[in-house]
């Protein structure tokens, strides 16, 4: 006599006894699973042509250097030769000062321009403190005399909250110290 063994009613049938191969998988599963959406054309093309535009942007970034550096060379040569011969001002010295300065915001956006090409990604660290950098520049080259104290309230308003921003960014939460390692 020819018997079967008895099915477990937690085992699921044999593919041979299974109706369809096309059946939902809500009902053997319990979970729906969503077939991977192909990445649609034309977004490839505009991630493409963003990357390209970004690129070009490093291009002039690089060019925007190298001219902001003939600058200060210049700027420096035009305050060394003016008279006084070989002196300098306190105000010369702020104008090279803010010279340097766009320069090295330059650089700093061109750091955060190569970073968004390698990952995709904008640091927001790196443009906070680039902002900080371009509001002390800004800062350096203030004429106090001239200025409404709203105006220096404002910009002290946006020093702060930047600091605050990074700050907050950069903090890290200390470690607890662990038993054994006392």
């Amino acid at each position: 006599m020819d018997t079967k063994p008895p099915v477990r009613p937690s085992m699921p049938p044999p593919a041979s006894s299974r109706p369809s191969a096309n059946r939902n998988l809500r009902e053997e599963s319990h979970e729906v699973k969503v077939p991977p959406v192909p990445e649609d054309a034309m977004l490839k093309v505009l991630h493409a042509v963003i990357h390209f535009a970004v690129r070009i942007l490093a291009v002039l970034m690089v060019l925007v250097i190298l001219w902001g550096v003939a600058d200060v060379g210049y700027v420096m040569y035009q305050r060394v030769v003016a008279a006084p011969f070989l002196m300098l001002t306190v105000s010369d010295i702020l104008v090279i000062f803010g010279s340097f300065m766009a320069v090295l915001i330059a650089i700093e956006i061109f750091i955060n321009i190569t970073l968004y090409i390698k990952h995709d990604t904008l640091p927001i660290k790196m443009v906070i403190a680039t902002a900080l950098m371009a509001v002390a520049r800004k800062v350096i080259m203030l004429d106090f005399k001239d200025l409404d104290p709203a105006y220096i309230t404002a910009i002290a308003a946006v020093i702060v909250a930047l600091g605050l921003t990074y700050w907050l960014i950069s903090y890290k939460p200390p470690q607890p110290v662990k038993q054994d390692e006392r």
